[in-house]
């Protein structure tokens, strides 16, 4: 009967023994998968985000006034990717949340010149909004209106003349301006679409 007793004893230490090793490989494999959002999201911290406008909403209903908070925040690498996007929130940090993540999710190439100006004028419209881009030699500047400015500085652009004609709604102008930014072409862009080199385009004779 002694020995019968003593049998279940020493079984249950080796039990335990061989489930701990089994509880930390557990372990180890949800660390490996909580670094995986960190490998993806490696080209995060070179993103800057700026506010541009943000704007009070009321709602009427029954019993009063419901407020909420619009937010249009402006996201770029300051080499050429930028983008725009709107967040909406009863709090004013949870809709810059917002538009941060879909200005993050919005995100498009602008084509630079070697002097960090735009290749070429492009004149762009969004609703009432519409906005002229031209390229300005260097040494100019960004000169653009307040809500058009960290637009052109987030997109890496360091020389640029823009003005705004009609209405002087920012959400309309901001994104009059990311729509005449998408339309802008490289030389080599338009080169390929043409079937030409980029020689061939500005004329010069190739010996």
């Amino acid at each position: 009967m002694a020995n019968e007793q003593e049998q279940p004893t020493e079984q249950t230490p080796e039990a335990a023994a061989k489930e701990q090793p089994a509880g930390q490989q557990k372990t180890s494999g949800r660390s490996d998968r909580s670094k995986r959002p960190d490998r993806d999201g490696d080209e995060v911290p070179e993103l800057e985000d700026q506010v541009i406008y943000i704007n009070r909403v009321a709602k009427v209903v029954k019993g009063g006034r419901r407020y909420g908070m619009t937010a249009l925040v402006a996201v770029g690498d300051r080499h050429g990717r930028v983008g725009i996007g709107m967040g909406r929130a009863t709090e004013v940090p949870i809709a810059i949340n917002k538009g941060v993540e879909e200005a993050k999710r919005n995100l498009f190439t602008v084509p630079l010149t070697e002097a960090g100006t735009i290749p070429h004028e492009v004149v762009s419209k969004y609703g009432a909004g519409r906005i002229i881009i031209k390229p300005a030699v260097p040494g100019t500047g960004i000169i653009a209106g307040g809500p058009v400015r960290p637009l052109f500085e987030l997109a890496g652009i360091k020389d640029v003349l823009s003005k705004s004609v009609g209405t002087d709604n920012c959400l309309n102008m901001v994104k009059a301006a990311a729509k005449g930014l998408q339309e802008l072409s490289s030389p080599e862009q338009v080169a390929e679409r043409r079937g030409m080199s980029v020689a061939d385009i500005f004329g010069k004779k190739v010996q």
